[in-house]
């Protein structure tokens, strides 16, 4: 029988979700940490790593305090900077490394083992490492809910541990090392994608402070023009919606204006205020 993940969320629990309907619209939404596959992927860590300290190392062992630390502030981190990303980006970015730092740490941690009591490591390519790595793929050929997205995400927690049960809950602690070794390397990669695509979108809009600024030329703007509608300043030059840019070479290398969004047809600029 499968042993439950623990820290499962009350169904009824809407604490992750920036869109309630009751709620005010905020300038950069926030949480929704629960449908990333970074968290969930972190989760059944989190978890493997709990069960394989309790029954395979010394519970006095200064050893599984650091496992289960870390992979604690995997978990934890991610969901930290979720809340945090309503405003700062750069909190956000900071906890992102933070956890993704944890589980490198925590991945060496289960390298030691295997090495100390000269178990085997899985080569990436190995049928074993394949079949961890393959499990999202083989779900959606035989989803748990037919109306099931094509990942893990639409399951519950127990039903995602279930899905990898065979190799976290193996009476072989090598094949449970190995296994979650497979699932930090996953995690990992999902971490840098975030990171990546986090740093693409803060370079590009800019930061909390920025929006805030092109929020407060947008309410300034609708106070002087009846029937405005606009949720950005429009640009002098031909009235389209204008964005934060950043220039990137000379003597303002760095400093943040607004830019056309027709740009390079137009060439549209004004100073980017700061917020009242």
């Amino acid at each position: 029988m499968s042993a439950m993940p623990r820290d499962l969320p009350d169904p009824a629990d809407r604490s992750d979700r920036s869109d309630h309907r009751d709620a005010p619209r905020r300038l950069h939404p926030s949480g929704g940490y629960r449908n990333t596959c970074s968290f969930q992927t972190s989760t059944l860590i989190y978890d493997a790593t709990w069960w394989f300290c309790e029954k395979f190392l010394d519970s006095h062992s200064r050893t599984v305090d650091q496992m289960v630390q870390a992979a604690r502030s995997g978990r934890q981190n991610i969901a930290e900077g979720s809340r945090a990303s309503a405003t700062s980006s750069q909190t956000e970015l900071r906890l992102l490394n933070v956890a993704r730092a944890s589980l490198e740490e925590l991945l060496l941690d289960y390298e030691d083992y295997l090495r100390h009591r000269h178990h085997p490591q899985w080569a990436p390519n190995a049928p074993e490492a394949l079949a961890v790595r393959q499990v999202p793929q083989r779900h959606r050929g035989d989803p748990v809910d037919p109306k099931d997205r094509s990942d893990l995400s639409a399951i519950t927690d127990a039903q995602r541990w279930t899905l990898y049960a065979p190799w976290l809950e193996h009476a072989d602690p090598a094949v449970r090392a190995n296994a979650a070794i497979c699932l930090i390397h996953q995690a990992n990669y999902l971490l840098g994608q975030q990171i990546s695509a986090l740093e693409r979108v803060f370079v590009e809009g800019g930061g909390y402070s920025e929006q805030l600024a092109v929020a407060r030329l947008a309410a300034r703007d609708r106070t002087h023009h009846e029937g405005e509608t606009d949720t950005l300043p429009a640009c002098p030059l031909c009235g389209k919606p204008m964005v934060v840019r950043t220039i990137k070479q000379g003597k303002k290398a760095g400093s943040r204006f607004l830019g056309c969004t027709a740009y390079p047809a137009c060439k549209g600029a004004r100073e980017l205020e700061a917020p009242a």
